[in-house]
């Protein structure tokens, strides 16, 4: 099995590159964020690799860090994604990104991947929610706040400041990540208006 390839890019296609490594060619399928980050043709590269072995083929695909490749893999143990799923999600969000929208539960921003409608989507966040974090550093405040709001058990004053922000436009998962910042900032028992303005504080840095 091969698990990594270091050499020269040969030349691109619409979802793969091809690393030439000692004169033979490797074809290496990669989520479109990764092609962007490689360098041009001639310039030397490595690419973590998952190998893919079936009875017609043998494929290979390629990530940039060791945390993409494993995202990768936990991705495929969800119902409905397989490869061209997993590549797709990882074309949208990196890996920090999607552990933490899997993590606060931001089914929107998941389904943006091509191919994840909104069941697939709330599947990925039912089943990965209690993986993510070990995947990627997130504030354990943030997660419990996002849930709190889910369940609709957090203080009126939070509640309404997280609501404040998406009404001016934030994704979802950003208003909850200010006001989780803004909280340990503010006083206990801040009234919305002083949850808000901290927020923006946060959001402005």
């Amino acid at each position: 099995m091969i698990g990594k390839l270091k050499g020269l890019v040969d030349s691109y296609g619409e979802d793969f590159v091809i690393l030439d490594v000692n004169g033979v060619g490797y074809v290496v399928h990669c989520s479109a964020r990764t092609l962007q980050r490689l360098p041009p043709p001639g310039e030397a590269t490595d690419l973590a690799i998952e190998t893919h072995v079936r009875e017609d083929m043998i494929r290979l695909y390629g990530f940039r860090s060791d945390a993409e490749r494993e995202w990768f893999r936990l991705l495929q143990t969800v119902q409905g994604v397989g490869t061209r799923v997993a590549l797709g999600l990882l074309s949208v969000l990196e890996p920090a990104a999607l552990a933490t929208a899997i993590a606060t539960g931001d089914k929107g921003a998941v389904a943006r991947a091509p191919g994840v409608g909104p069941r697939l989507a709330a599947r990925l966040v039912a089943e990965l929610k209690d993986k993510a974090p070990a995947f990627s550093p997130i504030d354990p405040a943030l997660v419990a706040l996002t849930g709190a709001v889910e369940d609709r058990t957090a203080p009126q004053p939070v509640a309404d400041a997280i609501s404040a922000l998406v009404n001016l436009g934030y994704p979802q998962v950003q208003a909850s990540a200010a006001i989780a910042a803004a909280l340990k900032g503010a006083a206990e028992g801040a009234e919305a208006k002083t949850l808000i303005r901290l927020g923006l504080k946060e959001l402005a840095r």
